[in-house]
């Protein structure tokens, strides 16, 4: 059903332009808030990997430049690209640990290829979103996010002792635990406006304290220009998909597809915060934010640098703010797309010492695990979900740490794909996950032509799955009226949103099975009306004496226990619950 609360601190909503000045300084504010982030996530991938100083600007000035390009594209919406909503777009967490191990086996080349192709599957999962609904569940993308933290966590541990041979002994403890500190108290105690500050506060602590030590070497940031293009070049693209590439192809196809979801949980959110009245998530704009998604990583892979994806940092931005206005996504993407000319900026980034980048990276990750552990929670957890997260987390962490039969993976492709525990943990995530859903209760499904002539058929196609459940008649009556007025509301919507002359109309497919105690029931077909959660959500607002249009819609919130409308680009899916009654009278 439709959200009844109200986003009283909402200024601007997105269709609405607040005054240039304020547009202005939310997008100044948003923006110096990812700049860090945006380039830093850049800098620890090739300090890990060993890559030189000018990759490493290069990196930073593409990704800032392309960050910058689809965090436009998100605002102002082009065709089935972006989502219409303030989606600020930078570098992608996810990808730290397989892009340094890309990196460091192939070099810029091949993990740019590895990125460009990674990033085609985004496109087919933004196209095919509602069939992938039942696979990557929250339980699988938030296991394979716990994961991605045990994969980054060594690399981080491993910089902390990243310093000069010639540093003094307790220079990395000490700067370390500075920036580790400051981010932990921050988070813990300041208020919230402060918090989203953390991160940038403590590299600030964290290079000051280091400059003290001599960790920070100020000539290479003196020696770039304010004002420029940076040192490195293209690295080219590895065409030749040997071995390596064929190897860590699965890691960063899983990879793509958890920052997929990431984005699919931002779209929905963002969605909810937007708007002084939330409506129902509509599933073309998470498709939209998925399709500019991919295009931000295909157009990094083309440029040799990290695949990009939406900060949920959006949705803490535009409720601290008030302001979700598309011209301060706008404004936002500029500002990033004008950074990258200054080299100065990258070098400044370049030259923080490994400690200060290993404590933020810790808390960070840290977060990141909690986040992934916190999607599962909310999933609810029955023993087959329970089974399914400490399973594929476990063979996850013993393939990382190479524990399980190391001596019979070889050296060879399958001990590179299965020794990333985010790709081992995500197959055996997936494929739990599979064997659930095709060994539950069958789906029984009846397609029809989306007509009142359909009726009949659809009534006994109930009947049926009720009596084999053994419901009583007055459950059996009970799914059945609830089947009738989801057709009837269905058919409002078709007929108020026709706009062609065509005689032949559109599809119904109906498909129903027992969940608990329950019945489900999918209608999919394609519509153009609004969405009907909202319009059942409105009905609380409106005169209590309905109209005839009105009355299927309150007939089917009497009798179902919940209904959902999802709507994608050509299709809708309308899920209507129906409880099994206890008593005689229906």
């Amino acid at each position: 059903m439709a959200v009844a609360h109200t986003n009283d601190h909402i200024r601007f909503e997105p269709d609405e332009n607040p005054p240039l000045p304020l547009a202005l300084g939310a997008g100044l504010q948003s923006a110096a808030f990812i700049l860090g982030p945006v380039a830093l996530t850049v800098v620890i991938v090739g300090r890990i990997a060993g890559q030189s100083a000018d990759y490493l600007s290069w990196g930073v000035f593409a990704a800032l430049l392309i960050s910058g390009a689809t965090t436009i594209l998100q605002a102002v919406r082009v065709g089935r690209f972006g989502s219409g909503h303030v989606l600020m777009m930078g570098t992608s967490g996810t990808f730290i640990a397989v892009c340094a191990n890309a990196l460091a086996l192939g070099g810029p080349a091949t993990m740019a290829t590895l990125v460009a192709a990674s990033a085609l599957f985004q496109f087919i999962l933004a196209a095919r979103l509602s069939w992938l609904r039942r696979i990557f569940t929250p339980t699988v993308s938030g296991t394979v996010i716990m994961l991605i933290a045990v994969t980054v966590m060594p690399l981080a541990f491993d910089s902390l002792g990243d310093v000069p041979a010639d540093a003094p002994p307790m220079a990395a403890l000490v700067v370390g635990a500075v920036t580790l500190i400051v981010i932990s108290a921050m988070v813990l105690r300041a208020p919230s406006q402060l918090r989203l500050w953390a991160p940038v506060v403590a590299m600030i602590a964290g290079t000051v304290v280091s400059v003290f030590y001599g960790l920070y070497d100020m000539r290479s940031v003196l020696a770039e220009p304010v004002i420029g293009l940076p040192k490195g070049s293209w690295p080219g693209m590895n065409l030749t998909l040997d071995g390596t590439f064929w190897a860590l192809l699965p890691a960063f196809v899983v990879a793509t597809i958890v920052g997929a979801i990431e984005t699919v949980g931002d779209g929905v959110a963002i969605q909810s915060i937007s708007r002084r009245t939330p409506k129902a998530t509509d599933f073309r704009v998470v498709q939209g934010a998925l399709n500019a998604d991919g295009l931000g990583n295909l157009l990094s892979g083309l440029a040799g640098t990290l695949p990009n994806t939406t900060y949920s940092s959006s949705i803490s931005m535009a409720e601290v703010t008030g302001v979700a206005s598309r011209r301060v996504g706008v404004v936002i993407g500029a500002i990033l797309g004008i950074a990258a000319f200054f080299p100065v900026v990258a070098a400044l980034l370049i030259a923080i010492p490994g400690p200060v980048l290993s404590g933020y990276l810790i808390v960070i990750v840290a977060l990141l695990f909690v986040q992934g552990m916190r999607m599962v929670v909310r999933d609810g957890l029955d023993h087959q979900k329970a089974a399914i997260v400490g399973v594929s987390f476990w063979l996850g962490v013993g393939f990382q740490n190479q524990v399980i039969f190391p001596e019979l993976l070889g050296d060879g492709a399958l001990n590179l794909l299965l020794s990333n525990g985010m790709t081992s943990g995500a197959i055996v995530a997936i494929l739990m996950t599979l064997f659930v859903e095709l060994t539950g209760r069958r789906r029984r499904s009846l397609n029809v032509d989306l007509s009142r002539a359909a009726l009949s058929d659809i009534e006994a196609f109930l009947h049926k799955i009720a009596s084999d459940a053994g419901w009583n008649d007055a459950s059996l009556l009970r799914l059945t009226a609830a089947g009738e007025e989801t057709l009837e509301v269905l058919l409002q919507q078709y007929e108020e949103g026709e706009n062609d002359d065509s005689d032949s109309p559109r599809r119904l497919v109906v498909t129903a099975r027992m969940e608990g105690s329950a019945i489900s029931m999918d209608f999919v077909t394609a519509l153009e009306g609004e969405n009907l959660e909202d319009r059942l959500g409105y009905l609380g607002e409106m005169s209590p004496v309905p109209d005839e249009y009105e009355v299927s819609y309150r007939l089917l919130q009497h009798y179902a226990s919940s209904v959902r409308h999802q709507k994608y680009h050509g299709l809708d899916i309308v899920t209507v619950n129906v409880g099994e009654s206890t008593s005689a009278a229906g």
